[in-house]
């Protein structure tokens, strides 16, 4: 009898452990600038920062900021949603990168509405080295060094920048990472690049279906290095060189306006095609295209 009542607690035990580790996350949970990452996360509990809040998060959960604050650098290995509303949701850091995503192939992950800032010695501002498919939109990136958005993943994959401001930094959206058993697509769209080096390059292999998209979106410039960059009813002006190719590299124009810039369309070595509705002004050196396409 006292063994099957000691073997009935134990049962009893491993239970209430196992509940408790289920309700531990939540669907949702929540950020504030006055929260406590002791709290359980909740809507009138909320924690300070995202890293405190992802780990009481489900995969696939979201985490809202209730107000502004700066809620700090985060590493993510799952899918997750990071909403800062309308709020000033910062993640605001120095000397490392703002948000780290390495997560599994089958994973989503979604930046909405949040304000990078690397204070003039940040790294990267998101930096993504697996994924399956990543959403970056309603953002803004500043003050980093490097790369404000990096994809370097080695599988196939995909990145959509929507609705999102970069300035400063190196390069504004650089694709990169060993070509891999399938495509990387990226899709940028009203994405506005100031003040960087390279406003979006590729410096990964087409050989494998990788092709970037561009519309309408304003930049310092776009370098095919490896791969493929498709700009369509863009605006590239003020830049050293507006649309590059290096060799083994292709950039397809159409509707693109290339404004006050040294050199127009570079001579890398690569392949510039234009679908001859393409407008150059005021560039020292305009350039010319490596062929035409003609659009039906």
């Amino acid at each position: 009898m006292k063994r099957i009542f000691k073997a009935m607690l134990v049962v009893c035990v491993l239970s209430l452990a196992f509940i408790t580790t289920a309700h531990a996350q939540a669907t949702r949970t929540w950020v504030s600038g006055v929260g406590d990452d002791a709290n359980p996360c909740s809507r009138t509990a909320p924690c300070k920062t995202f890293a405190g809040a992802i780990s009481k998060t489900a995969a696939a959960g979201e985490i809202d900021a209730l107000d502004s604050g700066g809620f700090g650098a985060l590493t993510i290995t799952k899918s997750i949603t990071i909403d800062g509303g309308s709020n000033l949701a910062g993640v605001l850091v120095g000397g490392t990168n703002g948000i780290n995503i390495n997560a599994a192939a089958t994973d989503r992950v979604t930046l909405r509405g949040l304000t990078f800032d690397g204070a003039g010695t940040g790294i990267d501002g998101v930096q993504i080295i697996a994924a399956g498919n990543v959403v970056i939109e309603h953002c803004t990136f500043q003050g980093f060094t490097r790369n404000n958005i990096a994809l370097s993943i080695t599988s196939a994959g995909y990145l959509m920048v929507k609705d999102t401001t970069i300035i400063g930094g190196d390069k504004g959206v650089v694709i990169t990472g060993t070509t891999g058993p399938g495509p990387v697509s990226a899709l940028l769209s009203n994405v506005t690049v100031q003040g960087t080096r390279i406003g979006i390059q590729t410096l990964r292999g087409h050989i494998d279906g990788t092709h970037v998209t561009v519309q309408n979106t304003s930049a310092f410039g776009a370098q095919a290095s490896i791969g493929s960059i498709g700009l369509e009813s863009s605006l590239f002006s003020g830049n050293f060189t507006a649309v590059q190719a290096q060799p083994g590299g292709q950039v397809n124009l159409s509707n693109v306006d290339m404004f006050n810039n040294t050199f127009g369309i570079g001579s890398g070595g690569g392949f510039v095609n234009s679908a001859l509705n393409n407008r150059q002004f005021n560039s020292t050196t305009p350039g010319t295209p490596t062929g035409n396409m003609i659009v039906q």
